[in-house]
């Protein structure tokens, strides 16, 4: 008899549930794909995709309050009806006949828990894979209806564009800005034409974007670089859109991060760019090293092709992949297969730029407005040449610098103390800026790893509780409205979400500590399960 009434309890828990998860379902569906739609500006057709990888979110937070809902309302109607009355009258306990509600709440825990651990990190992937899939889409979507893009996942790069042709992969009145890691402007580059080219790289969630443009003229404030090309190269990564956040990593992924923070790609973006500037300084020390010595040894540099000598007064960092050199500067290139003669060049200003992989980088000389003298005596109109503008590509890194890169622990090779020990004048103001900044990133990454974790424990374990308190809330109201009973039952599951959101915030505050913010949580947890046992302890005594 007893396994007849909890078929028919749970029979009836379960209608109501799948048709409250399938509305609820419907209506959060729509909800969470707007801002994507907004946003990235996607198209009809994946709209829907989006609200399939969606799903396992909505679902996260539909489950729990669809039971919620189901449980309430059938042990309501029950009690109104005085079905359990009766079914107490005839020595059934009232703990036996929440059975079906229990086991309700502890299949909606285990599945809130599967989807937040391993089913909703799985699908995010697939809706970052689908929209980097639709990357060209997007950046051509956003310059039609906007004027302008910025490329994600740090803004990095803005391109503004009068006209868009998606289908021809081709942009008019364009205006690329980029922009430094402090915020300010790098270069900017304006041309008639350009051309997009995707380059997706498989086991990244990065697109390459390199935009080939036409009658170009770029220009970099507060410098001598201003110049018209017929034709301009720029690369700019077109980064993650969604995956870049601790709330949407699988479990083993996040405790993989807490032993290698780098395997988080903010974190590892910026300790590239702190190894970049790190390199920066360790090449301008060692440039300027040679300089002041008693010698005056001019730095050598070599391709493939030629080797280069160059000597001047000064030596500066500009930005993570450029270096000054000034005053007096005499630069001496000789082929290497000694077939012609070497060349000397003086100037007052010159370039050097770090270019391609920040882990793996080549340089680039830059010289500006160079005179040189021919070596052929016999030709004396020929012997004094200005060049307004010689570059030199391809040029190797100086094993001086490589050789203090010599593991793969990249934190471990910038660190404070690495950096101190290999600059002997120290790092400047700006490497110790970044330095400040990874540490406050790592504490931060490491800090959500430790609150996500716990609030995503507490609402799946919370689940049972808020379903139980539901039932009793039904039993207890049933003289009234059945959804004042789902209404009361809701205040409970309000109270633990806010619970769960302070504890959060405050375990990622910057200027508080985790230790704070995750007793929140699991206080409001085990207040919940209190106010639970007394409600049925009460049940039971009346």
């Amino acid at each position: 008899m007893v396994f007849t009434l909890h078929r028919y309890i749970f029979r009836e828990v379960i209608k109501v549930f799948i048709l409250a998860t399938v509305a609820l379902t419907l209506m959060m569906s729509l909800g969470s794909i707007l801002r994507p739609v907004q946003e990235f500006g996607v198209g009809p057709g994946q709209v829907v995709r989006l609200m399939i990888y969606f799903l396992p979110v909505t679902l996260t937070f539909v489950l729990p309050m669809a039971a919620l809902f189901a449980t309430t309302l059938v042990y309501g109607r029950l009690a109104n009806d005085n079905e359990l009355d009766a079914c107490r009258a005839s020595g059934i306990s009232l703990l036996s006949l929440v059975y079906p509600g229990l086991m309700l709440a502890i299949i909606v825990a285990t599945a809130n828990l599967l989807l937040s651990f391993y089913v909703m990190p799985a699908f995010i992937h697939q809706a970052e894979n689908s929209l980097k899939n639709d990357a060209r889409q997007i950046l051509f979507r956003n310059i039609q209806r906007k004027g302008y893009y910025s490329l994600p996942p740090d803004d990095r790069c803005r391109i503004y564009a009068d006209n868009a042709d998606m289908q021809n992969n081709v942009l008019s009145g364009v205006v690329a800005v980029d922009m430094a890691a402090n915020g300010s402007i790098k270069r900017i580059v304006t041309a008639e034409t350009a051309k997009v080219v995707f380059d997706p790289h498989q086991n990244q969630n990065i697109n390459e974007v390199r935009i080939n443009a036409h009658n170009t003229y770029q220009i970099a404030p507060g410098e001598d670089a201003a110049f018209f090309a017929e034709q301009l190269s720029l690369t700019a990564e077109f980064g993650a859109l969604l995956g870049d956040n601790i709330q949407f990593k699988k479990i083993d992924q996040m405790k993989q991060i807490r032993r290698n923070p780098m395997l988080f790609e903010p974190v590892a973006r910026l300790a590239h760019h702190l190894y970049a500037m790190f390199t920066a300084e360790l090449l301008a020390q060692q440039i300027n090293d040679n300089f002041s010595s008693p010698a005056k040894i001019p730095f050598k540099l070599f391709n493939d092709r030629q080797v280069v000598e160059f000597s001047a007064k000064t030596c500066t960092i500009k930005d993570e992949d450029r270096l000054i050199l000034a005053d007096d500067i005499t630069i001496t290139e000789r082929p290497v297969n000694g077939d012609a003669p070497p060349r000397t060049m003086r100037c007052q200003k010159a370039f050097l730029n770090i270019e391609g992989d920040e882990m793996n980088p080549t340089l680039t000389l830059d010289i500006q407005n160079a005179k040189w003298t021919s070596p052929d005596p016999q030709n004396p109109q020929a012997q004094e040449n200005v060049l307004a503008r010689q570059i030199i590509r391809g040029l190797v890194m100086p094993a001086a610098v490589t050789d203090n890169f010599k593991t793969d622990d990249i934190l471990n090779e910038i660190s404070p103390k690495a950096i101190s020990a290999a600059l002997h004048d120290g790092p400047d103001k700006r490497l110790l800026a970044m330095q400040d900044q990874l540490q406050k990133k790592i504490k931060r990454t490491l800090t959500s790893i430790g609150s996500e974790l716990n609030s995503r424990l507490v609402f799946g374990i919370g689940c049972i509780t808020l379903i139980m308190i539901g039932i009793g809330l039904g039993i207890v109201l049933k003289g009234g409205h059945l959804l004042t009973a789902f209404a009361a039952s809701a205040a409970p599951a309000l109270a633990l979400i806010s619970c769960i959101i302070m504890g959060k915030n405050i375990a990622e505050n910057p200027s508080s500590k985790i230790i704070f913010g995750v007793p929140m949580m699991w206080a409001g947890l085990i207040i919940l399960s209190l106010l639970g046992l007394e409600l049925y302890r009460r049940l039971l005594r009346h």
